[in-house]
């Protein structure tokens, strides 16, 4: 919209009136590690009621804004300063893009008068952030900033959902311009399109003949609220659910149409796979995972952003709630008509239950991975948020720790990155105080961003983190042994008191050796009332089975 030929009212700096904007689409927190570049950001924050969260580390900030994005479905928001700020945000931006998770990120520059004669942390920050984000501009006045930061939502919302990067010269915030009286928290934002009315008949009459149909679904579902009509699809057809990502939980842990062990046989006899919001990418075997025959319907908010690596028999691109409802009613088959084959896939759920009860009730110290889990998962809430910050440790989890309600499982997502976790958790907890917050860390992921329990505690946000502590980079060191028959720089310090350092930077903390002692100090941590390590040793010596059935 030009603001020239807009209705003009009262006159704001530019900080305020981004702040303005923010609050006109619904924004409350921002996340912020202090920089002077921001200082009119804050002051417009500060006045319009948006309340200011800050953290340690750049990169805390922008994952924490991802966090709020995934568990609230509304976009998140950070400001980082100029130069090493922005830089500092860059992976936690590059993960945004890659989860699809709507986030703004607003940042400082160098003073548009002195550009190009040495500024301090002057540098152009657009080219190297436009790869990583679906929108990224530098603000040419400070009357054009509303419309921008209007412009940088829009982006981030629409399918797929992403990042979209904002900066603002210094004297421009600081600078003071009329605010246009007809924007609204709407504009630029567009309705979704609706998938193809003839390829969702054509997806009808294969669901139709299907003996074996399947359904694996992924974190777009989740983006496009497609959980209920994802849940009344499966029920009324009687097909087998699959979820990965932030689509776990949208079908129940406990719901007899779930599944999680025995996707690796599902997929590969399925004869028509409904693949639902999720990429085909190293995840599914880029598209090997299925059978040779088996008929992939995929069905997404938009169309692939990659080269889909195989044939599909339908493509349903559009809003996904709606396409799946369509799907469902055009869809004639009698649930009977899969009956034997989802009977045989929870014989087979329960045979690999059963399977896996030793490792669960495993005695040993330092701990199986899996008891652990065992003994954390009896004291979960069913609207637990549970986030995932590491390699090895956190596959066991995805493995034991069941999701019931969506929004409840946060991990990194396909770009890997750790240190996402207590940025993550402190979202969430401030996006729901009254539920438990559960952080699962890796003592290598804590080397990352482990003074984010400052800022926890700073802000009073008690979460509860279970360390898994086996001293070692053990999705690294047990595949170098194997291949080379020797590792390197995959070995940490044995039995690292990180408890300690939480506990000083006023947490709480235990240490945890012996099975016996896992839920009394879950216990105690879940009852501190400040956020809490339990450092859980963990035997150094087990290996994950790589040829796992979960993602």
């Amino acid at each position: 919209m030009s603001t020239d030929t807009a209705e003009l009212t009262s006159t704001y700096h530019g900080g305020r009136l981004i702040a303005r904007r923010l609050k006109a689409h619904g924004v409350s927190k921002l996340f912020t590690l202090s920089g002077g570049h921001i200082f009119s950001i804050y002051d417009g924050c500060r006045t319009e009621g948006i309340e200011i969260v800050d953290v340690r580390h750049e990169s805390a900030a922008a994952f924490a804004a991802e966090g709020w994005a995934k568990v609230t479905r509304q976009p998140g928001v950070c400001a980082l300063t100029a130069g090493p700020g922005v830089t500092n945000g860059i992976s936690a931006m590059a993960s945004a893009q890659a989860n699809h998770s709507p986030v703004l990120v607003l940042g400082g520059r160098a003073p548009a008068m002195r550009w190009g004669q040495g500024s301090l942390q002057e540098i152009d920050h657009v080219p190297f952030v436009r790869p990583l984000a679906k929108l990224a501009q530098t603000a040419q006045s400070t009357a054009e900033i509303p419309g921008l930061v209007d412009s940088a939502f829009a982006a981030a919302l629409e399918p797929h959902g992403g990042v979209a990067f904002l900066d603002f010269p210094l004297d421009y915030v600081f600078m003071e311009a009329p605010e246009p009286q007809d924007l609204f928290a709407g504009a630029g934002v567009r309705e979704e399109a609706q998938a193809d009315g003839a390829a969702i008949e054509r997806a009808a009459v294969l669901l139709a003949g299907a003996q074996r149909p399947v359904i694996m679904a992924g974190t777009d579902l989740y983006w496009g609220h497609g959980e209920h009509a994802l849940l009344e699809l499966a029920q009324t057809l009687h097909i087998p659910v699959f979820l990965n990502g932030l689509a776990r939980g949208c079908v129940p842990a406990d719901h007899e149409l779930f599944f999680s062990r025995t996707r690796s046989r599902a997929l590969k006899d399925a004869d028509v796979a409904l693949v639902i919001g999720v990429p085909m990418d190293f995840r599914l075997g880029f598209g090997g995972s299925f059978g040779d025959e088996t008929q992939i319907i995929p069905i997404d908010r938009a169309t692939p952003q990659r080269e889909v690596p195989r044939s599909v028999a339908a493509g349903l691109y559009g809003a996904i709630a709606p396409t799946l409802e369509s799907l469902t009613a055009a869809t004639a088959v009698s649930p009977l008509a899969s009956e034997q084959w989802v009977k045989g896939l929870r014989e087979s759920e329960r045979e690999l239950r059963e399977g896996e009860r030793a490792e669960l009730e495993d005695d040993r110290a330092p701990l199986h991975p899996m008891r652990l889990y065992k003994e954390l998962g009896e004291m979960l809430d069913r609207n637990a948020i549970v986030i995932g910050d590491g390699g090895d440790f956190v596959s066991y989890a995805g493995r034991i720790i069941d999701s019931f309600e969506p929004g409840c499982w946060l991990d990194p997502g396909p770009f890997g990155c750790l240190g996402a976790g207590p940025g993550y958790a402190l979202a969430a907890k401030l996006a729901h105080p009254d539920r438990q917050v559960v952080l699962l860390l890796g003592d290598g992921a804590f080397g990352f961003s482990g003074m984010e329990f400052d800022t926890l505690a700073r802000h009073g946000v008690n979460i509860v983190a279970v360390m898994g502590n086996n001293g070692i980079w053990a999705l690294e060191k047990h595949p170098m042994e194997f291949l080379y028959g020797y590792s390197v720089a995959a070995e940490l310090r044995p039995e690292t008191p990180y408890e300690e350092v939480v506990k000083a930077l006023a947490g709480h903390g235990e240490l945890v050796r012996e099975p016996a002692g896992v839920k009394p100090a879950l216990e105690r941590a879940f009852a501190a009332g400040k956020p809490a390590l339990v450092n859980v040793l963990t035997d150094p010596g087990v290996i994950y089975p790589r040829k796992s059935n979960l993602a």
